[in-house]
């Protein structure tokens, strides 16, 4: 039993379902991230929690209270809104203080929750304003101090960065991490950006199409994705999927590729799950991510089986950290990630390292991850 579980939950509008008996347990203090592409699901799961859509089959427990068909007042759950939600007629502390008000807590103790909760966000000094007046992180801010001041069971959060530039919404994330960290709460938060998902959970549930594709802590769906739809699109860059073959050779598994110039191009596997051995002379996809692709200086010195590739560099694309190199492996892009200084250019013939300890293989059929 978790703190929050959402046990076998499906929705339907009319005869489409566009939720499949979704099973998810949240323990107290989870940093719990909803992430897929539009249109997959998450917000609708999300406005169930809380309590705005109605559960069509399976049942929703917070502290395992059953809450279907509870009012969202009753549940003890506090919302942050993409669009920040904020009665433009009230001051900030107002604002804050409003839900309070509304379950009739008394004036002093609304004051001070309002005081506490404004210097956990630093907004002490906007507290007399008007949200016309405030920038969108400001707003924001205000707004998660409208639920922080609640005191709920579960935070709820309906991607509260997508309106800010791409610097506020760094700023921001470390200021949603700094205070899970700090106050230990449990939050439900759904994205679409996939490095929101990665940075700020304890674990991540990648949903597409109504369904859970996995659900893990960011390491394991970052190395070890389900399937393909995970694996592209988690990461950025995404993983490199390429179609190659299984063969045996000198005893170890090879997974043969083509090189942009025609020719083949054979990467040992070695430890090798016994579920490979089906697929040997067999068509299969080699997942690999960019950082497992470098330059030999760059590679990692703690990695078990580095293997050389030799390929023409396609495009260089230097990103300050780091160089982005685009080769043509298989006849599809494949790309690399390299150190910033690293020596390449376009059109010339390269040594790769492949650090071979990082590839998966997927079934091409199914899609799903072979184990």
């Amino acid at each position: 039993m978790g703190f929050l579980d959402i046990d076998n939950v499906t929705k339907s509008y009319g005869a489409v379902e566009v939720l499949h008996r979704v099973d998810i347990s949240v323990e107290e203090g989870e940093f719990l991230v909803l992430v897929g592409p539009s249109g997959c699901g998450k917000s609708t799961l999300l406005n169930m929690i809380a309590g705005l859509e109605g559960i069509t089959s399976g049942e929703i427990k917070i502290k395992d209270r059953v809450v279907n068909g509870v009012h969202p007042s009753k549940r003890n759950i506090a919302m942050v809104f993409q669009s920040y939600a904020l009665y433009p007629n009230m001051t900030v502390g107002q604002n804050i203080t409003f839900g309070l008000e509304m379950h009739g807590v008394p004036k002093p103790e609304r004051d001070k929750a309002m005081k506490e909760v404004a210097a956990l966000l630093q907004i002490e000094n906007l507290l007399d304003r008007k949200p016309g007046q405030l920038s969108g992180g400001q707003r924001q801010r205000v707004a998660m101090g409208r639920a922080l001041v609640r005191n709920p069971d579960v935070f709820l959060f309906d991607e509260p960065l997508s309106n800010l530039d791409a610097k506020l919404r760094v700023d921001m994330r470390t200021e949603i991490k700094k205070l899970h960290q700090k106050l230990g709460t449990t939050i439900v938060y759904v994205t679409h950006d996939q490095i929101e998902a990665m940075t700020l959970s304890t674990r991540i549930a990648v949903m597409y199409d109504g369904n859970v594709q996995q659900l893990g802590t960011p390491k394991e769906i970052y190395d070890s994705p389900a399937n393909l739809f995970v694996a592209t699109f988690m990461g950025s860059p995404a993983m490199n999927v390429l179609p190659t073959r299984l063969v045996e050779r000198n005893g170890a598994l090879h997974a043969i590729l083509t090189g942009s110039d025609g020719s083949e191009r054979a990467l040992r596997i070695e430890n090798a799950p016994a579920a490979y051995a089906a697929y040997r002379d067999r068509p299969v996809t080699l997942g690999i991510r960019p950082e497992a692709i470098t330059d030999p200086e760059g590679a990692d010195r703690n990695a078990r089986n580095i293997q050389p590739l030799a390929n023409v560099v396609g495009v260089t694309e230097p990103a300050g950290s780091d160089t982005f190199v685009t080769m043509t492996l298989s006849g599809k892009d494949c790309i690399a990630r390299m150190r910033a200084d690293a020596d390449v250019h376009p059109g010339q013939s390269f040594d790769f390292a492949v650090n071979m300890d990082k590839a998966v293989l997927f079934d091409p059929e199914t899609e799903e991850r072979i184990i």
